[in-house]
This record gives C-alpha cells, structure tokens and sequence, in this order.
C-alpha cells in the first residue's frame, strides 16, 4: 500500500508594475505610491495593523527592461 499524500495549491501572485523606461527609469513619487498601496494589500490579506511592521520580504522588487513591479505572493489549498 502506497504511503503519501497529495495536495492543489493555487498562487496568486499580486504585481504593481510603475514604468521605468530608460534614460529617466522610474519616478522616486509613483514608486512610493506603488508601495504604499501594495504594502496596504498585503496587510489587508494577512489582516496585519498599520501600526505593526512587516517582516523585511514581505514585499519583492524586481527590475524589468522597463519597469519596477513590486509584488507578494500567496497561496491557498482549493
């Protein structure tokens, strides 16, 4: 008799994408603002207070030919 188990896992990866196109890249306002609504998000999900800080990977930035996309991942069994 075979001894495992299996499980679905569905990810739902959030992104806000802020232009960056070369040669002025991305504004330092519209990537705060990036951050403030995605950082608001990702407390909402988690149902973290304002008051209350995040853990330092809590949001990832990544650099794209032209753009900065800022995001946060989370998964959920079906």
């Amino acid at each position: 008799m075979a001894d495992f188990t299996s499980e679905t896992v569905t990810r739902t990866i959030r992104r806000w994408i802020v232009p960056a196109a070369e040669p002025w890249g991305a504004a330092a306002a519209e990537i705060g603002k990036a951050w403030a609504v995605a950082e608001k998000a990702y407390r909402d999900h988690h149902g973290i207070d304002r008051e209350q800080p995040l853990h330092d990977d809590a949001l990832r930035f990544h650099v794209r030919d032209e753009a900065v996309v800022i995001e946060f991942t989370t998964e959920a069994a079906p």
